[in-house]
């Protein structure tokens, strides 16, 4: 295989921006910003930051909440092509048969991923859940454990699930702070929110067994920027709520485990977004699409490839901080084979403040990059060659 030389190449910009200092949830004690919850976290998407948690790390049942993930894993299998939305699935009498929060799907039925994929994140269906995972991993339970290995990838120490649906189950618990960090990993698939945003909506229909979903999460109506994402309640879990809202450049998600009512659930979830809103704003250094670098790869097709970061670079700052200057650094990789394939890791955007790192996101290709050709090659040489003649 072809490698190609990924020397180490570090880009310094000074920028001149606002300053975000340390990040802390000193300002407001946990009675303050959460009344009810058990265990909440306020947490911004774009930069990772934390800015508020009440015994974040704490093992609770998180009921429905567990649908973040199988939505993520969805998400996952629709990236990869390995499902399309517009795909049949046929229901199981096992996925039928599943309790609690459903859509009435049918043994033998066939209903579409994109339909399910509604009924999921709409109407929290335990049913949709069960039938999607069979589709993914041929079983509900290796479907699990595919959750389990990926809560593992993502660094969650305090997760383990025992199911795809949230159903009360010996083994099954999670933590706010492991809720917030699945629920970044889910929204970085922008297109989720086009599911997780319905207030309501229609499966077959036209039909005689037209159905009505309706959101279980209230605030997507009433809530500005609400675009999401999961409630859950069972008896032991009481009230959860992974949320997430979108103003400017910035992306927060709350979540809240244990409240004690739905209002106290809404509640808990508003003051903390309020909090959020209300003493910080996002400072966007680069855009996703933005090139931050041409990378010349002398074997490869097409021979220079743009690399962008893999989402919007976001320094978050309070509202009050003053002007500041901060370092950019782009680090390669040492090295990588061809072929490429889009959104291959070939470094890293690093942005420092007094010598501490306070982002960090991938800088991926953009585009599938292929062997070049003999053909490929002899065309570069000769045209080298003939400019090189011209000077």
């Amino acid at each position: 295989m072809q490698k190609l030389i990924g020397s180490i190449l570090i880009l310094m910009v000074t920028l001149s921006i606002l300053q975000p200092a340390s990040i802390k949830a000193e300002e407001k004690s946990a009675p303050d910003l959460v009344d009810s919850a058990k265990s909440a976290i306020l947490l911004e998407k774009n930069s990772g930051m934390m800015l508020y948690e009440k015994d974040a790390h704490q093992e609770l049942p998180p009921a429905s909440m567990t649908k973040v993930m199988t939505l993520l894993l969805i998400m996952e299998a629709l990236e990869k092509e390995n499902i399309s939305l517009e795909e049949k699935v046929r229901i199981s009498e096992h996925a039928a048969s599943m309790g609690g929060s459903q859509i009435f799907l049918e043994a033998g039925e066939e209903m579409t991923v994109q339909d399910l994929l509604k009924g999921i994140a709409v109407a929290s269906g335990n049913d949709a859940s069960v039938a999607m995972a069979e589709r993914i991993a041929g079983s509900e339970k290796e479907f699990v454990n595919q959750m389990n290995k990926k809560a593992q990838d993502l660094g969650l120490k305090n997760t383990h699930f025992e199911n795809p649906t949230g159903l009360p189950a010996k083994g099954h618990y999670s933590t706010a702070h492991d809720m917030a960090v699945m629920a970044r990993e889910l929204l970085l698939h922008d297109e989720v929110t086009e599911y997780t945003s319905i207030y309501d909506d229609y499966l077959r229909k036209g039909k005689d067994n037209e159905f009505w979903l309706v959101t279980t999460n209230k605030l997507i109506k009433s809530y500005p920027g609400m675009d999401g994402l999961k409630t859950g309640y069972t008896s032991e879990a009481k009230y959860c709520l992974t949320a997430s809202a979108k103003r400017d450049d910035m992306h927060m998600i709350a979540v809240v485990m244990g409240a004690e009512t739905p209002k106290d659930r809404n509640s808990d979830i508003t003051s903390l977004l309020d909090y959020g809103f209300g003493q910080y704003e996002g400072v966007k250094l680069y855009d996703k699409k933005d090139t931050l670098k041409t990378m010349k790869l002398t074997r490869g097709q097409p021979e220079n490839i743009k690399l962008s970061p893999e989402k919007d670079v976001v320094i978050l700052k309070k509202k009050s901080e003053k002007e500041q200057a901060y370092d950019t650094k782009i680090k390669m990789v040492e090295q990588k084979e061809l072929p490429l394939s889009r959104g291959d890791h070939m470094g890293w955007v690093i942005v420092e403040k007094d010598g501490k790192e306070v982002a960090k996101v991938r800088l991926e290709t953009k585009e599938k990059v292929e062997k070049a050709s003999f053909i490929n090659l002899w065309e570069r040489s000769w045209r080298n060659l003939t400019s090189f003649q011209r000077f």
